[in-house]
């Protein structure tokens, strides 16, 4: 009896190159592309997928599923992993990993594929995530058990006819709504700058508009609704967000990452939207969180990226955290006004009807309403602790 495995798929090098493998050793593949909201052309992906034997290529269509329950929870918990990366790839790999475990159960798969190598963080996330998903089901990962090199599947996908895009050749890419990532090739020494192939979704320094433009972003509970007043949905919002900041060369990210399988790479970011966003999110948190609330949640903004990033997301622990992030969303509401020029996004304003700033407490004019006689006995009783402290050490 045939097999079947059912394989996350890019229609890329590596992907395309295991749907041949898999198929030389028995298996009837399916492979299974998730619309995530990348820029790629499917109907190719679908074409490659047929040339390397796939007895069946699906195209599930999930972007705004992306973009209301995995994006929208990024942005509120203003999550970048070591303070750079917004988890463009691992914020999109749980929702890949449920939908090809659905596509086989309904095929009666015997197992489930990835084309993911040792070294990298993507095999991670999906085994766990299949794992947390299911259990009973052998999971198959051709690209990294024989240890197929780069140059070797270059090499194999020419071998057996195997279309692939020109930019494979030089870099490893992945994308989807939330941003786009390049890795590999050139990129592979930390000393080289970056060369201007490396990029799609910002523009070069001398293609950049001469005057700076301001967006005004609304929110509603911590979760973008609106740009420039006119309500957008969110996969709309952050597409559009993304072509204006890009358009000002802004959200290019060049870091020097530490992986989960334990090794540091060079990794080339593209994510316009996604740092303006958080930016602005911030912003707004700043004018309404109170300030036990905002000097506490970074703590945890951070341990939500990192579980994300390890491929934790079908965890307790990151529902528990979920749970926090949106108690303390209830007041973020207002808007914020993004000024975009040459590699830069500012916030150069900022209103809510929840805020907590007080112009009449704030104001060093005539309404000033802060009563400073107070400020007196507030200081004494501060510093009580520290003052009989070092009284008590000098007298020693």
């Amino acid at each position: 009896m045939t097999k079947r495995a059912v394989l996350a798929y890019s229609g890329g090098l590596d992907t395309s190159v295991t749907v041949r493998w898999l198929t030389d050793q028995g298996y009837d593949v399916h492979a299974v592309v998730v619309d995530v909201g990348q820029h790629d052309d499917f109907e190719a992906a679908r074409a490659r997928g047929d040339i390397a034997g796939a007895v069946d290529v699906r195209v599930v269509r999930s972007a705004d599923r992306f973009a209301e329950e995995f994006v929208a929870h990024a942005i509120k918990a203003n999550a970048l992993y070591e303070g750079k990366y917004a988890l463009v790839s691992s914020l999109a790999r749980p929702l890949i990993a449920e939908e090809v475990v659905r596509v086989a159960r309904e095929v009666g798969a015997d197992a489930l594929a990835h084309g993911c190598t040792g070294k990298g963080n993507d095999q991670v996330r999906f085994e766990v995530a299949f794992g947390a998903l299911a259990p009973e089901m052998e999971v198959i990962a051709p690209v990294r058990e024989p240890g197929i090199p780069r140059e070797k599947a270059i090499a194999l996908a020419e071998e057996w006819g195997i279309p692939i895009p020109t930019v494979a050749n030089s870099y490893s890419i992945d994308e989807n709504l939330w941003g786009r990532t390049a890795e590999c090739g050139p990129l592979e020494d930390p000393w080289t700058a970056p060369e201007e192939d490396a990029y799609e979704r910002t523009a070069a320094p001398s293609e950049r508009p001469s005057e700076p433009a301001e967006i005004v972003v609304g929110f509603e509970c911590g979760r973008p609704v609106s740009l420039d007043g006119s309500a957008k949905p969110l996969t709309q919002l952050v597409r559009e967000l993304d072509d204006v900041a890009g358009s000002y060369g802004y959200g290019r990210v060049d870091m020097i990452e530490n992986r989960r399988v334990g090794i540091k790479s060079r990794e080339v970011y593209e994510t316009p939207a996604a740092l303006a966003l958080i930016t602005a999110h911030r912003a707004l948190e700043d004018l309404t969180l109170e300030r036990e609330v905002g000097h506490f949640k970074p703590g945890i903004e951070q341990r939500w990226a990192d579980l994300v990033y390890d491929g934790l997301w079908f965890s307790p622990l990151r529902e528990a955290l979920d749970a926090f992030v949106a108690a303390t969303q209830e007041s973020v509401t207002g808007d914020v006004r993004l000024r975009f020029s040459s590699g830069e996004c500012t916030v150069v304003g900022r209103r809510s009807e929840t805020a907590l700033y007080d112009h009449g407490l704030a104001t060093y004019g005539a309404g000033d309403l802060f009563d400073q006689r107070h400020a007196e006995g507030f200081i004494r009783l501060w510093g009580l602790p520290l003052k009989v402290w070092s009284e008590r050490r000098n007298r020693v």
